[in-house]
């Protein structure tokens, strides 16, 4: 009997952050891909799961695809998680999911943690629709990707790293101009959480004097979204 491949998105931080159902799973399959071992350890240990775990990463899941078909198809049932969040999304898991569709294979998602929602809905800015960027091109690609975002009539998330934060910000004020509005926002769900909004220099000149730290989604107002200084909220450290 053929098995399942799951999806199973696991917290950004906050330990508590992942459903019954997730637990379920990750108690009863054979096998749990994770993207380091070390990290998901830390999440499966404190929940008191022993599944089995072997690496699946950004590294190695063009060559360990398809052996994990062939394992499912022999009737394994195997969960797929990230480091942090649902995977699939900036996070390794398509090429899997893709190799067990085209074999026939069942793929069950699980809903759950994913930064850029709790990130696009504190931010202000409006939410009907909108474009997740995920992580922008380090080199080529990224100022064609700034301009397409510059002309965007509807909010966008981008994800960054601490260390690029203050060239992205420098490159939004560069490209779509000082008053953009934008929203930092920093350590979602971790002791630490904070929500920069302002315009794109103001946020900018914060973080010139003041570094970083932790995962970070960048959220960036529409083109023509007209949202005045005094609406700008202070930041919120929670």
């Amino acid at each position: 009997m053929t098995g399942k491949l799951y999806l199973v998105p696991t917290p950004i931080g906050n330990l508590e952050d992942i459903t019954l159902r997730a637990l379920r799973i990750l108690k009863e399959v054979d096998l749990v891909l994770a993207e380091d071992t070390r990290t998901s350890s830390v999440l499966l240990k404190h929940y008191e799961i022993a599944t089995h775990m072997e690496s699946h990463h950004k590294f190695n899941e063009h060559k360990t695809s398809q052996a994990v078909c062939e394992k499912i198809a022999a009737g394994m049932n195997v969960a797929l998680i990230s480091d942090a969040g649902s995977p699939g999304i900036s996070d390794p898991g398509f090429f899997l999911t893709r190799a067990c569709i085209e074999a026939g294979i069942e793929v069950e998602a699980l809903p759950g943690a994913t930064a850029f929602v709790p990130a696009l809905t504190k931010s202000g800015f409006p939410t009907s629709t909108f474009t997740f960027h995920g992580f922008l091109p380090v080199k080529k690609g990224r100022q064609t990707k700034m301009l397409e975002i510059a002309e965007c009539q509807h909010t966008s998330i981008v994800y960054e790293s601490p260390f690029r934060l203050v060239r992205t910000l420098e490159q939004i004020v560069q490209f779509m101009g000082a008053q953009r509005g934008v929203a930092v926002c920093r350590e979602l769900t971790k002791k630490f959480e904070e929500c920069r909004r302002g315009p794109a220099q103001e946020v900018l000149n914060w973080y010139k004097n003041n570094q970083p730290k932790g995962e970070i989604a960048i959220i960036i107002a529409a083109k023509d979204y007209k949202w005045g200084e005094d609406n700008y909220e202070q930041a919120e450290e929670e």
